[in-house]
């Protein structure tokens, strides 16, 4: 049975465009028939976007006077790029992005102030989803890694950096603007994990990462 209809699709999509034809409404001054779907995704594309980030900075062990768990927010722009393989119905691609960021906390201390923060960090994940009309939902998943920073202010200025490496989820909207031009609305949950950070004076510090983002972005498709 799976044969047989799998034929006769084949065969009405074989015979339709000669209808069309046959009908006049191939020709270009039709509104009717277009020979290029107008949401077709597949395809390179890059492209920039900017949000806004919140989420929880674990300081361990904890400062004096302070907490394990410190409320964390900032921003971050940056550049994405990726391709997509259209299956009619299922979108299916791979994504990459780098963002410039300042994603942390700050804490008074005894005669200056702590500061931990995010200034870097990127992503590469798979993209799942599904077009309606020239909207496409879409769910992605994949691996995280970023740049921390570690820094003691008090007359004088004690900074360590540390890599870190995670994983990420979230959801998003895209939007055909154009042929080539789409907009979207994106959200990511990051989890960096923890790194060890030594050499400050207030002593070595395991400082973990996790925050959620929400951003929009323009992408061209090549």
């Amino acid at each position: 049975m799976r044969h047989s209809g799998t034929a006769l699709l084949a065969l009405l999509l074989f015979m339709a465009p000669v209808q069309a034809a046959d009908l006049g409404w191939a020709g270009n001054s039709s509104p009717i028939y277009s020979p290029t779907s107008a949401t077709q995704w597949s395809g390179f594309y890059a492209g920039i976007n900017g949000g806004f980030a919140w989420g929880t900075t674990v300081n361990s062990p904890a400062l004096p006077g302070g907490t394990l768990d410190n409320n964390a927010a900032g921003w971050g722009v940056g550049a994405q790029a990726g391709y997509n393989f259209d299956m009619g119905g299922l979108v299916l691609g791979g994504e990459t992005d780098l963002q410039w960021s300042s994603i942390g906390y700050q804490e008074d201390i005894a005669g200056g102030t702590f500061e931990a923060k995010t200034d870097l960090f990127g992503t590469l994940r798979a993209r799942a989803g599904v077009p309606v009309g020239q909207v496409m939902p879409y769910a992605t998943v994949g691996i995280a890694y970023g740049r921390g920073v570690a820094q003691e202010s008090t007359g004088v200025v004690t900074s360590q950096t540390a890599n870190h490496f995670g994983w990420t989820a979230g959801l998003g909207l895209e939007a055909q603007a154009t042929a080539n031009v789409s907009i979207k609305a994106e959200y990511l949950y990051v989890d960096l994990g923890g790194q060890p950070y030594g050499g400050l004076p207030v002593g070595n510090r395991d400082i973990t990462q996790r925050f959620s983002m929400v951003r929009a972005g323009v992408n061209y498709k090549f």
